[in-house]
């Protein structure tokens, strides 16, 4: 998915930006980028991170640069910041989110026959070049901000390195977190508030659904007024938001606990104990061992050293491997009990068959999962947090095609947790993960643990509602 971390301070913020933007690194391990502004221009620096932390990369760098204001960036695959040359002044630009009509937006800016994409990666347009043609057609910054903002399908949130500042905009309907910082001296905008504590921050607020705003070491002055529809991503909270950090003012690991909670109100599986598929599960399963007041235990543990993160490689047959090398499993924990998992959701499933199958192979009695979020029915429109290919790689749409050969007729009553068609398909998953028993979590249980209002939040990959 990717983050980015922005500053604009009266001293040097070369620090602040490096640790800043090397707390996103759990989003993504493609690129990592960092450019400052000083007193010569720009100085910038991107490196593949594929096979090495960001911080290893760019430690170097940091000894060399120096400047009072810049942004940093993880990225999904595109080189990123981009310096940028227009008649609004040079600038730095990076970007978070995802586009989907950017074949279409190319078309238009080759159509004024003044337009050309020179950082080309695989024979594809960087996203992040062609929001600044977007952006290039405004007459200001903030105005060329909201032009990008609103062509844009998908999401897009932005940050911009000028001579006046640092711009912080956050995607049209906040489905990613854009929070401002603040310390003496210095203003940060960060997609983790994570990222702030360490470095002194303290959250100042959260930009509204497509706000923009200008940092500069005394304060924030807003470009653009927010909208007034939110829809942040819930899986922010499921899956891949980082324990720490709090978006709309909810922490994400109290949000997880929460989750927990309510898969073990609904629950009558009698187990010994709860575990968590390691890290994103563990929040969940810990919730729901406190509530069903049995033992929570690690019969995973997870060796973080070297392996990344497991659905970031682009290819399954890696993405596998990274998932059963990272977690060993502890026997003795495992050997003759009834075990619980908690995992913060099934998408594919694939890596899931080989862990349940390494608990059987350790001596489960049963085992039994419940996923912290409801079955995956729709492919995600707006970010990027799963490499599948097509929704037709996800568990559920695998089982519905069993039951239903033909494209079904209506997949909402697959959504419907009360309908036969939904107990079915979860059987059919079950069956094929060879669980003893599977429940999801419920939709309305699931926002309910966040804490918003559900027309804030968006479900779409569970429910197709935009």
């Amino acid at each position: 998915m990717g983050g980015f971390f922005g500053v604009a301070a009266e001293q040097d913020c070369v620090r602040d930006l490096f640790f800043g933007t090397d707390y996103h690194s759990h989003l993504g391990t493609v690129r990592g980028g960092m450019a400052v502004r000083n007193g010569r221009g720009f100085d910038r620096h991107i490196h593949d991170i594929t096979n090495s932390q960001f911080r290893s990369k760019f430690e170097d760098h940091v000894r060399a640069m120096s400047g009072t204001t810049g942004i940093g960036v993880i990225s999904d695959t595109d080189d990123q910041p981009l310096i940028i040359s227009s008649h609004l002044g040079t600038y730095a630009v990076v970007t978070v989110g995802v586009i989907r009509n950017i074949e279409s937006l190319a078309r238009q800016a080759f159509a004024r026959r003044s337009a050309h994409f020179a950082e080309m990666g695989g024979g594809s347009i960087n996203p992040t070049e062609l929001v600044a043609t977007l952006i290039n057609q405004g007459d200001t910054f903030a105005q060329g901000l909201r032009l990008a903002q609103e062509a844009i399908e998908g999401s897009c949130s932005m940050l911009l390195l000028t001579d006046e500042g640092v711009y912080a905009a956050r995607d049209r309907l906040g489905r990613t977190p854009v929070i401002i910082g603040r310390k003496p001296g210095a203003r940060a905008a960060t997609l983790e508030s994570c990222a702030f504590p360490n470095l002194d921050y303290e959250v100042e607020r959260d930009l509204g659904p497509g706000e923009i705003v200008l940092l500069t070491p005394d304060g924030v002055a807003q470009k653009a007024a927010p909208g007034e529809r939110l829809q942040i991503c819930a899986f922010l909270w499921v899956y891949y938001g980082y324990p720490a950090s709090c978006y709309e003012g909810i922490n994400v690991e109290c949000a997880r606990n929460r989750c927990g909670a309510a898969l073990a109100r609904r629950d009558k599986a009698k187990v010994d104990l709860a575990a968590g598929i390691p890290d994103s599960g563990t929040g969940h399963a810990i919730g729901y061992a406190v509530a069903a007041g049995i033992p929570y235990r690690r019969p995973f543990v997870k060796y973080t050293p070297t392996w990344p993160r497991s659905f970031m490689p682009q290819d399954q047959s890696v993405r596998d491997l990274v998932a059963r090398m990272k977690l060993i499993p502890v026997r003795e924990l495992i050997e003759g009990q009834r075990v619980l998992f908690c995992e913060d959701s099934i998408v594919r499933g694939t890596q899931l068959q080989d862990i349940i199958q390494r608990l059987y192979d350790y001596g489960a009695r049963e085992v039994h999962m419940r996923p912290a979020c409801p079955p995956l029915i729709h492919g995600c429109k707006f970010l990027n947090f799963s490499r599948s290919r097509s929704e037709m790689d996800l568990a559920a749409r695998k089982a519905i095609k069993e039951l239903e050969p033909d494209a079904p007729k209506d997949l909402r009553v697959y959504a419907d947790a009360s309908s036969r068609e939904y107990r079915v398909m979860v059987d059919r998953i079950r069956q094929r993960l060879r669980l003893s028993t599977l429940e999801y979590q419920r939709l309305e249980d699931l926002v309910a643990a966040i804490g918003l209002p559900k027309e804030k939040v968006c479900t779409y990959c569970w429910d197709g509602a935009e």
